[in-house]
């Protein structure tokens, strides 16, 4: 498989990697400068030359994979009968610089609620490098048109319309950070018994005012659930401070709030360095 296709395939699989590049060659060496191998904690594509200059990348590499380091670093290898080697000797009389490149996962969210709030919060999170799931039970909410999403934005959009939303559920991929901002209280309470009882998902957020998280609270605990997972859930959602925007009810506003919020739960995500 190229390189690309792989570094394509860990994304879509939600996998870290590393993208390991030859940017220098002094002298002889196996490989010319460009060349490329990706590395995942369990099998890796390309070459960079084979033997100890290989070994030793698809080590540091891994290592990387292990620490869950976001830094690039180089390595520099000798390729003489003089040079330190753990994994054979390889005589060739160069010298290869190596870059390794850490390849993140990338965040995954889910609005369910297309409305006022949640089309300013997608057109906020369109221009981020993450996966975006739109979900509404209206299907005239999702059209192109309407959502006028930046054609230079970096997220990979993916539109579900679901009459029943709690289904889609089961097609965002694990880690995927939700944000329940349904136009029907009902819908989002049903949204939120549904999450509580899934496994695979990120944080849970639900916009309203106290006095409907006191209700859907109550509510809650009569489905089944206890205390502990009821307050998995977020609510309500957005920074919170003086300084914050979450005190003002202009959709916008509540979206730049909800979207940084968002931007330091992405930060700070543990599914960011599934090895």
């Amino acid at each position: 498989m190229h390189w690309l296709g792989a570094v394509e395939r860990l994304r879509e699989q939600r996998q870290a990697g590393v993208l390991v590049t030859v940017v220098e060659v002094r002298g002889h060496a196996p490989r010319d400068a460009g060349a490329k191998m990706v590395v995942a904690g369990d099998r890796s594509w390309g070459s960079v030359g084979g033997g100890n200059l290989e070994e030793t990348a698809l080590a540091r590499a891994r290592a990387m994979l292990a620490e869950g380091t976001d830094v690039p670093e180089q390595l520099v290898l000798g390729l003489t009968d003089k040079a330190r080697t753990d994994h054979g000797r390889q005589c060739c009389g160069g010298e290869v610089t190596l870059l390794l490149e850490p390849l993140p996962v990338v965040g995954s969210v889910a609005i369910f609620g297309v409305g006022h709030v949640g089309l300013q919060l997608a057109r906020i999170l369109a221009a981020h490098d993450l996966d975006l799931h739109l979900v509404d039970s209206r299907p005239g909410l999702l059209d192109d048109d309407r959502l006028a999403l930046p054609a230079d934005g970096e997220a990979r959009v993916r539109v579900h319309h679901s009459p029943v939303p709690e289904l889609a559920l089961g097609a965002v991929p694990a880690g995927t950070h939700l944000l329940v901002m349904t136009h029907d209280h009902a819908e989002d309470f049903a949204l939120c018994d549904a999450a509580l009882r899934c496994t695979h998902l990120g944080s849970i957020g639900l916009i309203g005012s106290a006095a409907k998280w006191a209700r859907f609270r109550a509510g809650l605990a009569v489905e089944g659930h206890d205390q502990a997972t009821i307050a998995r859930v977020r609510c309500p959602i957005g920074l919170s401070g003086p300084s914050s925007s979450s005190t003002s009810k202009v959709p916008a506003a509540i979206a730049v709030s909800v979207a940084a919020e968002l931007m330091d739960l992405l930060a700070a995500d543990p599914a960011r360095s599934l090895r």
